[in-house]
């Protein structure tokens, strides 16, 4: 069963809708706060949005959103969107650190020729060898830790935002670390 967003935070509002295709009903850009799906949301009539406003999104009574359209589809998102969703990313991965790092202590092979670590953006065998070792001498603590303690690691935090920009705008994406 697919996880119901509740709220929403938008990325781009465009009051007149897209401008080539000839609909002029106004479409806001959004990313679900809880499971990171990029979604199309129509607003009430003469509800303007605005740029990092939160909105409800769940079953019941929504007070600005009328309804949503689906997903958003990757070749629609907006250069202003594109901005938008790497600083609530950015955001997301620095407000839980504590998640984040923990998958660098948990991360577990998916089979036998493949590693969670090898996924992230930069990391090889070699970068997720290094990283089992040091994890076995003593849990990482924040990316700080990670980054000290492993010589020329690519930076753990870049490298988890880049992964979760791609599992959130890419749709055939075989394997999924973070986001639903």
């Amino acid at each position: 069963m697919e996880q119901k967003e509740e709220k929403a935070i938008i990325l781009d509002f465009l009051p007149h809708g897209y401008p080539l295709e000839g609909k002029m009903i106004p479409i806001a850009q959004a990313i679900g706060s809880s499971y990171f799906t990029l979604l199309q949301l129509v607003p009430r009539r003469g509800v303007a949005l605005q740029l990092k406003e939160e909105v409800y999104i769940g079953s019941g009574k929504r007070d600005k959103i009328a309804y949503i359209l689906g997903r958003l589809p990757k070749e629609k998102i907006t250069e202003t969107a594109k901005i938008e969703l790497q600083e609530f990313i950015s955001n997301v991965v620095t407000a839980q650190e504590e998640k984040f790092v923990d998958f660098f202590n948990k991360a577990e092979p998916i089979n036998t020729r493949l590693h969670q670590l090898e996924l992230l953006p930069g990391f090889g065998k070699k970068h997720m060898h290094a990283v089992l070792q040091e994890r076995e001498k003593k849990q990482f603590k924040n990316f700080e830790d990670i980054k000290h303690r492993i010589k020329n690691i690519p930076d753990p935090k870049k490298a988890i935002e880049k992964r979760l920009v791609e599992e959130v705008s890419e749709e055939d994406i075989k394997y999924r670390l973070f986001a639903a």
